[in-house]
């Protein structure tokens, strides 16, 4: 099998090599094969990929020709793809499918076709055989914390060609939180006027005393047309945009600026975009005027984007400004509730329903809406999805129950955690998880039933920002990881690191040839052996404690568990 056949991630369901080669010095003629409108947006989708490989200056007086058709007995998401001697033959379940086809394509090229620029090569074929291919998993995605550390709109989409590039097709951006708004408001501009910055940021570790500042403001919010930008970049590459504000807890920021919203007491000096870290007891009050200010919002939010799933939150909320509150008791008394756990889960169930009926959206919510949803009175919509970040039992629960469940256990999915343990990495929050534990990942676990299994659609990566500052850091938190998490997210089972199986070889080799791939796009990951000088963590204020271990945070789970109030 050629090398580039060995190197592609993730790795397709079936690859025949075939003898030769198909020389490529100019960008393939994609022509779709039927007057049908899906074939001819599904060779629109392949067209627009390909145009942005830096083909080779040429003088070639033909093109090789890229036929594109469309076989609806394929899974919308499946392809094949044939490289023949003289010509490129993709047939697809749909747009989608094509697309994956032309992903693969640009992986079988030299690792140039990476590159924003043409450069000198002489590498520009692709080797003849054909591959067949379709996703296990629906949902296959890449989590961003914007709002504790800002990552700005050119940023952002590099990395998102980069996560496209391995067929993943959820871009989870969290969008707020204690720390800061991310979001513009034309209906209420004090939520970015206000609450988009911080007057200064904590860069110790929570547990460690002294507590440690930066002086310096921090902030940076996304304009409705910047997001607007980035869902229908996303969304050329594959990746449906998933906004997530959170709510009601993590709502410091909000606050700030609308502090009419609260809930009981306000802080002695107001409330402030919080320069720390951790659960904050700041909750938005679950009352009428809230909803009438999300409606807004969201509509915002929603008609700038058209982003179809919203999620909501509802994690870490310590509920007692609600039991203190008198117009909050009174007003879950009303309601029929008896308890603010069942008030917790009408108001995620209020928040499902709003998306749903006025703008046609569906709602995610953390794991926390759905146990409190257990409670009593109060039960999320039928169609919530519910990502389980508390462990796969909770996952099976909420499978069982009727929910799709999108798998994100923080062993092995959070990878704002340490990749080594070891003084060289940079300072992170807990860890070590590998690159092998990631590949480790059953995201499907077979003992499950049969009914629990059908109900888990995917599984995405988590990266919180407490501590990880700019792009660069970002880039080194996520790559090789995301390789990992592609491939299993893909074949909907772990993936050998260092074995080859009979249909896949090792995937240690296959991230190996992806991370040339990255060079070529300039992005700063970690490599295999470890980090560079430049990128390791060094000594200071920012280094005051190793962080969690594996087993500290499975102690903290258990406890978050045990506590319905979170």
């Amino acid at each position: 099998m050629d090398d580039r056949l060995a190197g592609l991630v993730p790795y397709p369901l079936s690859v025949q090599a075939r003898p030769g080669r198909l020389d490529v010095t100019t960008r393939p003629s994609v022509t779709p094969q039927g007057s049908d409108p899906e074939s001819g947006a599904a060779a629109d989708a392949v067209r627009h990929l390909l145009a942005g490989i830096p083909w080779p200056d040429s003088m070639a007086a033909e093109q090789v020709s890229c036929g594109v058709s469309i076989d609806t007995k394929l899974d919308p998401e499946g392809y094949q793809l044939g490289i023949e001697s003289d010509r490129i033959v993709i047939t697809a379940g749909s747009a989608a499918g094509s697309r994956y086809a032309a992903q693969t394509l640009r992986q079988l090229l030299p690792a140039d076709a990476f590159r924003a620029a043409v450069v000198p090569s002489a590498n520009w074929w692709l080797p003849c055989a054909h591959i067949e291919d379709e996703p296990a998993l629906s949902w296959r995605g890449a989590h961003i914390d914007v709002a504790r550390h800002f990552f700005g709109k050119r940023e952002l989409l590099a990395l998102n060609d980069a996560l496209a590039a391995l067929k993943l097709n959820r871009l989870h951006l969290h969008l707020t939180d204690d720390q800061g708004w991310r979001i513009e408001s034309l209906l209420h501009p004090a939520l970015h006027e206000i609450g988009s910055h911080r007057a200064r940021t904590r860069i110790s570790l929570n547990e460690e005393q002294p507590k440690v500042y930066e002086e310096i403001p921090y902030g940076g919010y996304y304009t409705l047309t910047d997001l607007a930008e980035i869902s229908a970049f996303a969304a050329q590459r594959g990746m449906a945009l998933v906004p997530e504000i959170d709510l009601p807890g993590h709502s410091t920021a909000l606050l700030a600026a609308m502090p009419e919203l609260g809930s009981g007491a306000p802080p002695a000096d107001g409330y402030q975009v919080s320069p720390d870290w951790g659960i904050l007891p700041s909750l938005l009050a679950p009352l009428p005027e809230s909803m009438t200010v999300l409606r807004d919002v969201f509509g915002e939010l929603l008609g700038a984007t058209g982003a179809q799933l919203a999620h909501i939150g509802g994690d870490e909320c310590v509920l007692d400004s609600w039991r203190s509150d008198p117009r909050i008791d009174a007003y879950r008394r009303d309601r029929g509730l008896a308890t603010a756990d069942e008030l917790h889960a009408a108001f995620l169930r209020d928040l499902a329903d709003m998306l749903a009926n006025d703008f046609g959206a569906r709602a995610v919510v953390w794991d926390e809406g759905f146990m409190s949803s257990k409670t009593g009175a109060g039960e999320l919509r039928d169609d919530t999805i519910v990502m389980a970040w508390r462990g796969m039992d909770i996952a099976r629960q909420a499978a069982e129950a009727g929910h799709d469940v999108v798998a994100v256990p923080v062993l092995p999915t959070y990878f704002d955690y340490y990749q080594e343990r070891g003084e060289t990495e940079p300072v992170a929050i807990g860890g070590p998880i590998r690159v092998q534990d990631v590949a480790a990942f059953a995201p499907v676990p077979a003992e499950w039933s049969d009914e629990a299994r059908s109900n888990l659609i995917g599984t995405q990566f988590q990266v919180w920002t407490e501590y990880i500052r700019d792009n660069r850091s970002l880039e080194y938190m996520v790559f090789p990881r995301a390789c990992a998490l592609a491939e299993v997210a893909w074949s909907g089972r772990p993936a050998p690191w260092t074995d080859t199986e009979a249909s896949r070889p090792a995937l240690q080799d296959r991230v190996g040839a992806h991370l040339r791939r990255l060079d070529a796009a300039g992005l700063a990951y970690r490599p295999l052996a470890g980090p560079r000088p430049w990128q390791q963590g060094g000594s200071g204020p920012r280094r005051h404690r190793p962080g969690y271990l594996v087993q500290d945070v499975a102690v903290y789970l258990d406890q978050l568990t045990g506590n319905e109030a979170l």
